[in-house]
């Protein structure tokens, strides 16, 4: 019975990697994906309107 308890851990963690990784593929295109491109380019569009209202104008005196 030595064998079994060897064998759980890996096969447990076998099983939960195979989980992760379909829920990892099934998340990935459709509209969730439309929905993360849209919420990173707001995010971009963020950071780049706030990087230029905090630059001084150019050639100040």
């Amino acid at each position: 019975m030595d064998y079994v308890s060897a064998l759980v851990p890996p096969v447990v963690m076998a099983v939960l990697f195979v989980a992760v990784i379909r829920v990892i593929v099934k998340t990935q295109g459709g509209t969730n994906k439309a929905k993360e491109d849209a919420a990173v380019d707001a995010a971009l569009k963020r950071a780049e309107t706030v990087r230029q209202n905090s630059q001084p104008p150019a050639g100040g005196a």
